[in-house]
């Protein structure tokens, strides 16, 4: 389970971090935007809204537009009933006012992965054609025929799916997949193609040039 722990009060921080490896989580600091900006996929951000570079609220409602399902849990020592209102209207899953106890923010970090995990297992398994996808197990198979994916071609596969038919442009792809739009355009080619390769099929996926790409949907 990795955490994204937004924090710039590194005395904070620094006991937050402690506690959470004890507990077993996988922990990413940042203590701004941007750091937290590069920190890549995670199950979980606590994220502070006073942040030194940008206000928290704009972080929050990126992540939450970057990835619907990742658990965002605010904590912050803004009090305030507007401030939690805004909070929650921007995407997070709940509200943690400082100070607070460990057994608190555990108790609320369970409860949250709760309501995430059940609302990724409504959607389990994409069936497009012959194609059919697994996203818990995460397995592919082609015909009754399975495909051994790396991590990012099984990424890419996803997104393309849940579009099945439709053109999935590469700006969506890179951001969908890599987390930034910063990556170079050869590196998604790349791995398209390592993709269809696997396939092999090769009208499955198409390119529509200048734009991007899509998943036949039969």
């Amino acid at each position: 389970m990795r955490v994204l722990l937004v924090e710039d009060d590194l005395r904070v921080a620094s006991a937050l971090t402690s506690a959470l490896r004890r507990r077993g989580f996988e922990v990413i600091a940042a203590t701004t935007v941007s750091e937290a900006a590069t920190a890549g996929p995670v199950d979980l951000v606590l994220l502070d809204l006073n942040l030194p570079d940008r206000d928290g609220l704009e972080l929050c409602r990126r992540i939450r537009r970057q990835d619907e399902d990742v658990a965002i849990i605010a904590v912050t020592a803004r009090s305030e009933e507007r401030d939690r209102v805004a909070g929650l209207r921007a995407g997070a899953d709940d509200y943690v006012v400082k100070p607070f106890s460990m057994a608190e923010l555990q108790a609320r970090i369970e409860a949250v992965l709760r309501r995430t995990a059940r609302a990724a297992r409504v959607e389990e398994t994409l069936e497009v054609g012959d194609l059919r996808v697994d996203l818990n197990a995460r397995r592919v198979w082609l015909s009754g025929r399975e495909v051994s994916l790396t991590r990012k071609e099984f990424e890419l596969l996803m997104a393309l799916a849940r579009q099945a038919g439709t053109v999935v442009p590469r700006e969506r792809l890179l951001m969908d997949v890599w987390q930034s739009t910063w990556n170079s355009g050869h590196t998604l080619d790349v791995h398209m193609a390592a993709l269809r390769g696997k396939l092999d099929d090769a009208g499955l996926v198409e390119t529509v040039r200048g734009v991007g790409y899509r998943l036949r949907a039969s």
